[in-house]
């Protein structure tokens, strides 16, 4: 089955067909480092990571840019209650945001921009946009003039009079409409600023994506993802100026994930509810979450709990189960493309159906005859990987910590070489004690021909 997915701007489910033969360029948000991300900023990076496995799968040519904003009036804020260089602010934070997304299990993107790296494409952006009468001059801004393009407000469905209307615009008397947006903004002494043909200055927010995907990608790329948040008004924004600048359609696809909701509330600062990656991370092994975000559609509001948690790690603990049982067996090289599989995450990537096929497998190879299961185990594997799971050897994944107050390992592999000794001694009753105290401390044994195997609960 072709892949398919669902255009924002269309509105609808699209045939997906790159702009170039067997070439993919595909962009997505990523996030403003000033402080750790919570799990509403992982879920994007999750689910078009798990798109790029699908597009790795079927192009040769895949290339992904998820960019560092480093320049942004949050990052300066935070700096300065910190008492901190912005800088090394912002190093910090993207450095703890690549840690936080390689324990999620996500690839690592082909391109990743920095912002800061980008002014004089980002200047030179504004001067195109400046000489075609789509941006202005006021007051030592350069701004947008949304009025100068016909179709501004399609990507996100609305009029210009809908945007005004509780949209989040900055009411300033140097803009001619409402509505227009900073291209480029003057910096005091204290505030970081680069020199430009408008004075010392630092551009907008938006504008950082357009150039970077123009200098990276190109005038057009083929998908642009992000959050449902940012549809309006930074993709619109950036689609604006691209458009207008390039002089060519910017986006073939843009594609955007649904908001994480914190125990059926949306997940906001005035109901601190917030859920960061790095405290979820000392409870829960990275691959949990992952596979929780997957568990729901990614255009789909995700209800994320404890309940989704402990309900992710059971099911992936039958997956590995499958695994530990055929630790022995070898592996057949899988081909997935004919896959019912397959089939789910080239329908707009839906991953739902996709797990519930991984648990078919899973039920196969648990079944299987012998004959069958190298091919069997190779796909599980195989469709795993493409989600980002199941690739942990099994005894070390019913090993891992499972938080609060657990006994080590070693204290485990003591108790079970002596409980091996008693049953030598014929003291059952103290082999039997073992067993009871190691399953109170959520330890369970699994005794065989082979020997004995324990595993975490």
């Amino acid at each position: 089955m072709a892949l398919h997915l669902h255009n924002t701007f269309s509105g609808k489910k699209e045939l997906f067909t790159p702009l170039q033969e067997n070439r993919v360029r595909m962009y997505v948000c990523g996030p403003t480092v000033y402080n750790r991300v919570h799990i509403g900023n992982a879920r994007p990076a999750v689910v078009f990571d798990t798109l790029y496995r699908v597009l790795k799968a079927e192009y040769d040519d895949v290339v992904y840019a998820r960019n560092i904003t480093d320049i942004d009036d949050k990052i300066m804020n935070t700096a300065r209650e910190n008492g901190e260089e912005i800088g090394a602010l912002s190093a910090r934070f993207a450095q703890a945001y690549f840690e936080d997304m390689q324990a999620l299990n996500t690839l690592q993107p082909d391109i990743t921009p920095y912002a800061t790296e980008h002014l004089p494409e980002m200047i030179a952006m504004i001067e195109s946009l400046v000489e075609k009468g789509n941006a202005y001059v006021a007051d030592g801004h350069v701004l947008f003039a949304v009025q100068s393009m016909e179709d501004y407000g399609k990507l996100s469905k609305r009029s210009l009079d809908d945007m005004l209307a509780g949209a989040r615009v900055e009411v300033a008397p140097y803009k001619k409409y409402a509505g227009d947006f900073v291209l480029w903004k003057p910096s005091s002494d204290e505030e970081p600023g680069w020199d430009s043909p408008w004075g010392r200055g630092r551009p907008g927010w938006h504008l950082e994506c357009s150039a970077m995907i123009k200098k990276h990608l190109g005038d057009t790329i083929d998908i642009h993802g992000g959050g449902r948040d940012l549809t309006f008004p930074h993709h619109e924004n950036e689609r604006a100026q691209s458009c207008c600048a390039n002089g060519v359609d910017f986006v073939r696809y843009w594609m955007h994930n649904g908001y994480v909701n914190i125990d059926g509330e949306k997940m906001s600062k005035s109901l601190g509810n917030f859920r960061m990656v790095n405290d979820l991370l000392q409870q829960y092994p990275g691959e949990v979450l992952r596979f929780a975000l997957l568990s729901a559609h990614y255009r789909s509001e995700l209800n994320f709990s404890a309940d989704l948690l402990d309900q992710a790690w059971r099911t992936l603990d039958g997956l590995y189960g499958a695994l530990r049982e055929t630790q022995s067996v070898e592996v057949a090289t899988a081909d997935l493309s004919d896959s019912a599989f397959m089939a789910a995450l080239n329908d707009d990537l839906n991953t739902p159906i996709a797990i519930s096929e991984l648990h078919q497998l899973a039920r196969d190879l648990n079944k299987a005859e012998d004959a069958e299961k190298p091919s069997l185990k190779g796909k599980l594997l195989a469709a795993g990987e493409m989600l980002g799971i199941l690739q942990l050897d099994p005894e070390a994944w019913f090993k891992q910590s499972r938080g609060g107050d657990e006994i080590s390992e070693a204290d485990i592999e003591a108790l079970i070489a002596e409980r091996q000794q008693s049953k030598k001694d014929k003291n059952f009753a103290r082999a039997d004690e073992i067993r009871e105290e190691l399953k109170a401390k959520g330890v369970v044994l699994e005794d065989s021909r082979e020997g004995t195997k324990w595993r975490r609960e």
